[in-house]
């Protein structure tokens, strides 16, 4: 068996960030490194930088960054252990035992312990149980026993503590099933079941674990449904239902719908890319987790007037994620799960292949409510349409639509080429100037900082980097410079941390620090040894930097008196 450092070692050289990092997203080389758009946020200009040298990445855009382990941790949503045990499974390894944070470990372990005993529970309740209001359910809605198998769709039965006291025969704790949102706790200091009389629909993520559930009620009460709260597990931001099925499938395509069953009645029909939002809108963190999956996505949402505005909002998402969108005009029925029950299979594959483009869905939606017999809707047309023809970026593209948009509009396309010309002008114009406005701003705040202690900052981060990068010569920096020469407390906590690495093993890299710092932080860390990557620091700047920190620790000494410590200084000498 590997020693911890030994392993963390051999994990990193088995798993190459810039390896890893290519399953998720397109890197390019550039010189020694390699460029992306970075996965933790939206961007149309990739600022992600790896450094195979150092084994890292940093985005100058959001400040992530960190290692391969750190990358993992971000990416699917993984504690420090579970990373590794991932990272370890890819390159074959065996996994010694860590420490890592032993009680939210534990606590993150039975959390999903509780949520699969949970979705086994509601499954019997639903198949065996006394009560068939489940099974009416979802006999109604023409789900087949394989589907509810493959789901593991369940029913919550009537009543205020079974799966309570289930949960709690099983050896759980009432914190414990509270911190699993599984269990709440009554005005009177009883806990009770959330999930009552519900059917309910497991949230599976794609490493088969469960995270969460919905619940919908079955009569008139509010709320429709009851999703689970963020927990240590679950994120309904940054989950997918059904992904778990969807990223099985060859092709790069995906369906989005709005609610579970639609999904589900989908998938029943054969289309196992479909997938679902977990009851709110698509967050930007949701169009990337699809970008990583699919190239294009192919909108299924209600066809009524709030799923047409979801659909605006989730074509401005995907877009930014780099995702083409088409989006599904369902006639003849409100969602997928009315149309399939109604038309079949076929028609909708029919559906899905004539659907059209989302500049075509967003130029048909600025006609709604127009009559383009009357002069002034027209001319309202045209200043709706105007905010859709901008923001193309293809020239030859939008040429196209322009043609389209000036023949409805009973217009020569060149009067609405110039007009729409003029305004990516003065919109490109106004962007120059906000840029420049940046500039002169950042220019002032730097020149601040440089004569506020930049130098220490400067100072501090030199040394941080040079010991990452040559560990080895740590001793001769450990006898110039110690973590109380640090004016910044997180670079101090950098410094001590390093210090505990090398003092303890044989062996360090920047993959050891996970064990210290959050993700979050680790970004910071990267960032520092990004930032001086192309800086040339030897053992002489090491020098002057300890230098630096010392004149500087010498004149805060005194500048760190008290008040009252003045005053006694003053009395003692006027007294002599």
């Amino acid at each position: 068996m590997l020693r911890n450092d030994e392993f963390l070692d051999t994990l990193r050289r088995e798993n190459p960030v810039e390896n890893v990092i290519g399953n998720y997203v397109q890197i390019k080389k550039r010189g020694r490194n390699y460029l992306c758009s970075c996965p933790f946020h939206s961007e149309k200009t990739p600022s992600c930088t790896v450094f195979p040298e150092t084994q890292t990445f940093y985005c100058f855009g959001c400040g992530a960054g960190g290692d391969v382990i750190t990358f993992v941790m971000k990416m699917e949503n993984l504690d420090f252990v579970e990373a590794l045990k991932l990272l370890a499974q890819r390159a074959g390894l065996e996994m010694p035992e860590f420490s890592g944070n032993p009680e939210k470990s534990q606590l993150k372990t039975k959390i999903y312990e509780m949520n699969r005993l949970s979705a086994n529970f509601f499954y019997s309740c639903l198949v065996k149980g006394s009560d068939p209001t489940g099974r009416e359910y979802f006999s109604r809605r023409r789900i087949s026993p394989q589907t509810v198998k493959k789901y593991g769709l369940g029913y919550a039965p009537d009543g205020w503590t079974n799966l309570v006291n289930y949960l709690k025969s099983k050896g759980y704790t009432d914190e414990e099933i509270k911190s699993a949102w599984l269990g709440s706790t009554s005005k009177n200091g009883n806990i009770y079941d959330i999930f009552r009389k519900r059917v309910m629909f497991p949230i599976i993520d794609v490493r088969k674990n469960v995270i969460g559930f919905g619940g919908r009620v079955l009569d008139d009460s509010k709320p429709k449904y009851i999703n689970t709260a963020d927990t240590l597990v679950f994120d309904k931001g940054t989950n997918l239902f059904s992904l778990n099925f969807a990223r099985k499938t060859k092709d790069k395509k995906l369906i989005l719908c709005e609610g579970y069953m639609d999904v589900i009645a989908l998938n029943q029909a054969g289309f196992e890319n479909a997938v679902a939002t977990l009851g709110t809108a698509i967050t930007p963190a949701q169009a990337r987790i699809m970008s990583h999956y699919a190239e294009e996505v192919i909108i299924a949402y209600d066809s009524d007037g709030a799923g047409q505005n979801a659909s605006r909002k989730a074509i401005k998402h995907l877009s930014d994620a780099g995702i083409r969108t088409r989006v599904l005009k369902m006639n003849g029925a409100k969602d997928p799960d009315e149309f399939i029950k109604k038309f079949g299979r076929d028609r909708f594959n029919l559906l899905i292949n004539n659907s059209s483009d989302s500049i075509n869905f967003m130029l048909d939606n600025c006609e709604q409510s127009l009559d383009l017999e009357n002069e002034s809707d027209r001319a309202e047309l045209i200043r709706r349409a105007t905010q859709v023809l901008k923001d193309i970026k293809s020239r030859p593209e939008r040429e196209i639509y322009i043609s389209r948009t000036a023949e409805k509009c009973r217009i020569p396309a060149e009067t609405l080429r110039i007009h729409i010309d003029g305004i990516i002008r003065n919109s490109v114009k106004n962007q120059e100037v906000k840029e420049w406005n940046n500039t002169v701003s950042d220019t002032i705040n730097y020149g601040k900082k440089q004569q506020s202690g930049n130098k220490i900052t400067n100072a501090e981060e030199y040394i941080i980097s040079y010991i990452i990068k040559r560990p080895e010569d740590f001793p001769d920096v450990s006898r110039l410079i110690q973590p109380e020469d640090f004016r910044t407390d997180f670079n101090k906590k950098v410094y001590s941390a390093i210090a505990e690495c090398l003092k303890n093993n044989e062996i360090f890299s920047s993959t050891m620090l996970n064990r210290f710092f959050s993700p979050e932080e680790m970004g910071i860390i990267s960032g520092i040894s990004a930032r001086n990557y192309n800086v040339e620091i030897d053992m002489n700047v090491i020098k002057e930097c300890a230098e630096t920190l010392r004149k500087t620790n010498e004149i805060r000494s005194d500048s760190d008196l008290s008040d009252d410590d003045l005053r006694n200084l003053f009395a003692s000498k006027v007294n002599k």
